[in-house]
């Protein structure tokens, strides 16, 4: 098992792709479009205003915006320069905020005018930084910087780089504080071999080849036009992002900051989008309903040019992926990964593979399932171990270097990622995803894995969403609570819903209550909180 990095810089990669086919579209929003002409052009005046601004190589420049062009264009600007692009969630408040700005050493920051009062609250708190950059509504403020401003700058003339050069995606999980997960631009585009391979293509190795593959791929017709409905915070979004600028492809992002699964179809109509990036049901389910509204209404959308929908960071459940391909037949990606790996596994569904089964998947090139003593699980053999993906690898976390260890070890002289995701492989070699160790419920001495116990609850056609938690009892260790939304015109009763679990799963697993809401809450990447209906539990509790 190995792969080969490629000392190729991101930056020099578009630039060269701007030179070939600078007049085809590049970035697309609701408001219009940008060639890649101009998408250089405006990141390149970017760039000679970060550079003015005392920014270099390995300055930190922070991203508190959600989805548009100046994410895109702020991301290549940074490449220009040999800066760090960071991710940070726009949900933050002000303690989360600090921290992120702070543990990140950002020196700049690109924010939405929505934001101003959170940044400013936090500003006198973050010494490093020096650069406020709004987008949005124009200021007057003297320590902040207007975005268009900022770009009405001469550009700034190319320069060399490097495949060294990094990128941080920060990973917010359910505990703990985020962390920077630091990929260099060689990993980044190590990434990539499968996208180029569905193109007929291999990872370029310089300038010159990924112009050239850009030119190839446009004028053949096979270019992805890709719409983030996910936010580019998240990795689902921020990384196919990348991968599709890596060979000429457009990236489509949504206006509205919240999701609207009516901006959605019509996006992809109006823009002939090829690739839906998604993060599951959290996403699925809304657009999916839309859907069946427009053809009901007699208006449906034109959605014939979407070929791909790609999943990934939580459950895209079976009865949903089936519930899509009735209405419109193209493929179904479920991606297995996470921000410490990426390509670790796969589900492809469609009309004539309609296998969708959930938290199935068949490991990726470079992943295998190893125990505790690092061996491989035999398939069969009902043994779970540890998802781990030997290439590409990122550095490790930024500032960490304790956690680096323990996810990043060397086992039998092999690096590893090795985020926390918990599989069996089945005989076929395929895997059952699990879940996290960190959620594990330890019921009797059993483990339980919550997103088993979700999968089989989403089975009931009344549950819109759920989450599956451990909390304190005193025979059990921990019970296993399920805290349940339902259609807001269903009826649904604890044993009926529990019934249909109880034909699926082992005794042990079935939950031994269900906590009902009107509105399960997940974070703007469409992840479980945890913590949040732990609490919910123990408020129905007391």
């Amino acid at each position: 098992m190995s792969g080969t990095y490629v000392n190729l810089n991101i930056a020099t990669a578009w630039e060269a792709i701007s030179d070939q086919i600078g007049d085809l579209t590049a970035i697309s929003t609701s408001q219009g479009s940008e060639s890649w002409e101009e998408f250089e052009k405006r990141s390149a005046s970017l760039a000679q205003t970060f550079s003015q601004n005392g920014l270099k190589r390995d300055s930190k420049i922070a991203f508190y915006c959600y989805n548009g062009s100046e994410y895109l264009e702020g991301q290549f600007a940074a490449f220009k320069i040999r800066a760090i692009p960071a991710n940070v969630n726009y949900r933050y408040l002000d303690e989360e905020l600090a921290y992120v700005l702070n543990n990140s050493d950002a020196e700049a920051i690109l924010f939405d005018s929505s934001l101003t009062e959170r940044v400013d609250s936090v500003r006198s708190k973050c010494p490093k930084l020096k650069l406020f950059i709004r987008i949005g509504t124009a200021s007057s403020e003297g320590w902040i910087t207007n975005y268009e401003d900022a770009i009405n700058n001469d550009p700034l003339p190319r320069i060399e780089r490097s495949g060294d050069d990094l990128w941080f995606l920060y990973t917010g999980g359910t505990t703990g504080s985020p962390k920077a997960v630091m990929w260099s631009h060689s990993g980044l585009l190590g990434g990539m071999a499968e996208t180029f391979r569905s193109l007929g293509e291999k990872i370029p190795e310089n300038s010159k080849e990924a112009g050239n593959i850009a030119e190839r791929v446009t004028k053949e017709g096979k270019e992805v036009r890709q719409l983030c409905a996910a936010p580019l915070m998240h990795g689902t979004s921020s990384l196919t992002a990348l991968a599709t600028h890596s060979h000429g492809g457009l990236v489509a992002t949504l206006s509205s900051k919240t999701f609207d699964p009516r901006e959605v179809w019509e996006m992809v109509e109006k823009r002939k989008i090829t690739m839906l990036t998604i993060v599951g049901d959290a996403f699925a389910r809304p657009m999916i309903a839309e859907l069946e509204n427009s053809i009901a209404g007699g208006k449906a959308w034109d959605i014939s040019s979407l070929r791909l929908v790609m999943s990934s960071g939580v459950m895209f459940s079976a009865p949903l992926k089936e519930r899509l391909l009735d209405l419109h037949s193209c493929t179904i990606l479920d991606a297995l990964g996470s921000s410490e790996g990426t390509g670790m596994g796969k589900q492809v569904t469609s009309r004539r593979k309609k296998d969708t089964g959930t938290a199935r998947f068949f490991l990726g090139e470079h992943t295998r399932v190893l125990t505790e003593n690092g061996e491989e699980v035999t398939p069969g053999s009902n043994e779970t171990g540890k998802l781990a993906l030997g290439y590409p690898l990122p550095l490790g976390y930024y500032k960490d270097p304790e956690k680096t260890e323990t996810t990043f070890p060397t086992i039998n002289g092999r690096r590893w990622s090795i985020p926390g995701d918990w599989a069996s492989v089945e005989k076929d070699g395929s895997i059952t995803l699990l879940g996290r160790g960190s959620e594990c419920i330890n019921t009797g001495g059993e483990k339980v894995f919550p997103e088993e116990v979700e999968e089989a609850l989403k089975i009931n056609p009344l549950v819109v969403d759920c989450n599956v938690v451990g909390v304190s009892d005193e025979r059990w260790g921990q019970a296993v609570v399920a805290v349940v939304e339902i259609k807001t015109d269903g009826v649904l009763k604890e044993e009926d819903l529990l019934k249909d679990v109880k034909e699926r799963l082992a005794g042990y697993k079935v939950p031994k209550s269900v906590v009902f809401v009107k509105k399960l809450k997940r974070g703007p990447n469409g992840k479980s909180d945890y913590r949040w209906a732990r609490d919910v539990v123990d408020s129905q509790r007391s």
